[in-house]
């Protein structure tokens, strides 16, 4: 017996992600970017075949549905560019999605954020990137402010105009506030989707020579560090750089590739050597921020938990050392038995306040906090 053809239920250019059947089986609920790469949106289709259909629109977020058992509405996770995530109730036919939890304590800053706007960056490579650009709020024409871009890990990972659907405790949820907040507090802000990320089709995430195969991905955030020097908005020595993991990676090639951009950086459990090969004719080696050392001059401060199961911390042991024979300065903060994304929430305060006040002392130093025209 032929068996029989399969049918795409889902056409067009985007990724397709957290899926859910109407009770009955005759719907097909999923989360996508479809004609909205930097967001997600509802959509359903018929199981048996037919037009799919967009539920939700911009400017919100709606992730993970769930069909209730009247069939006539979906739970979502909804967030926004101002709404932290929550749960929300869409019409089985589409509408505007309806909050019902949690409720907001009255000192949440709902107001104080402002809303990314979407832009793309091409590489030398001429690869194009998409990225998230933040701009503070009370910025005015001719002044130079200081400037931050922020790198996700991953690779595997996407950046969005809006609160991550991660859990609201979780890395990219938080990483998504303290982008709005350097902005309010006067950064030009940065977030880059660079090459070997989800999203943006299978060409783009798979394209040769990343990671330990030739790094072909700092091409994007070296492209993206230059955009941001060279507006008219942002003072060029007061550039920052910022990420974990595989952005704890780009940041640490940042700073030593191009210390001559980024004027200083924070790296969260990132992994600093390829393999195990220190031969300069290797090409892991030649693809890892430990082999541009004697370039990097730009100041850093390295967190990792040294129970990490992700990234080795012998990453950052053998790291500081080499920063510290080439008087490279340096701040460390090492969080014991804790692992790569950290277990106590206390811990990612303390991060990101240190994180503030670095790039406090680095990029704006005494007596400069107001930005220079």
């Amino acid at each position: 017996m032929a068996q029989p053809e399969a049918l795409l239920l889902t056409p067009g250019e985007g990724i397709v992600e957290h899926v859910a059947f109407s009770r009955d089986g005759q719907w097909l609920y999923y989360a996508s970017n479809i004609g909205d790469l930097d967001r997600r949106n509802l959509w359903r289709v018929p199981v048996g075949g037919g037009r799919a259909e967009q539920l939700t629109e911009a400017p919100g977020l709606e992730t993970f549905p769930a069909v209730l058992a009247s069939g006539e509405q979906v739970a979502v996770m909804h967030a926004g560019p101002r709404q932290p995530l929550s749960v929300a109730l869409v019409d089985a036919e589409g509408s505007t999605p309806q909050i019902i939890a949690p409720e907001l304590p009255a000192q949440f800053p709902m107001d104080g954020h402002v809303e990314p706007q979407p832009v793309v960056i091409t590489a030398a490579d001429g690869v194009r990137s998409h990225a998230q650009l933040f701009l503070p709020p009370d910025l005015e024409p001719g002044e130079r402010r200081p400037a931050l871009l922020f790198i996700h890990g991953g690779s595997r990972q996407q950046t969005l105009l809006g609160y991550h659907y991660q859990a609201p405790h979780g890395f990219y949820h938080l990483a998504y506030a303290m982008n709005e907040y350097f902005a309010a507090k006067g950064y030009v802000t940065l977030s880059i989707n660079y090459r070997s990320g989800i999203g943006y089709g299978r060409e783009f995430r798979e394209v040769g020579g990343r990671g330990a195969a030739g790094n072909s991905e700092y091409g994007d955030i070296l492209a993206a560090g230059l955009w941001l020097r060279d507006r008219p908005d942002v003072d060029p020595d007061r550039v920052g750089v910022w990420g974990l993991s595989y952005g704890g990676i780009l940041t640490a090639q940042a700073l030593s590739r191009n210390s001559d951009v980024f004027a200083a950086g924070a790296d969260i459990g990132g992994l600093h050597l390829w393999g195990n090969s220190i031969d300069p004719e290797s090409v892991s080696y030649r693809s890892s921020s430990v082999s541009a050392i004697e370039t990097w001059r730009s100041p850093v401060i390295l967190f990792h938990g040294d129970d990490d199961r992700n990234v080795n911390f012998n990453q950052t042991v053998g790291l500081v050392q080499l920063l510290r024979a080439h008087d490279v300065p340096y701040e460390l903060i090492v969080y014991p038995n804790d692992t790569h994304y950290f277990q106590v929430f206390g811990r990612w305060v303390n991060t990101f306040e240190a994180i503030d006040d670095f790039f406090d002392r680095k990029l704006i130093g005494d007596g400069a906090s107001a930005p220079s025209p």
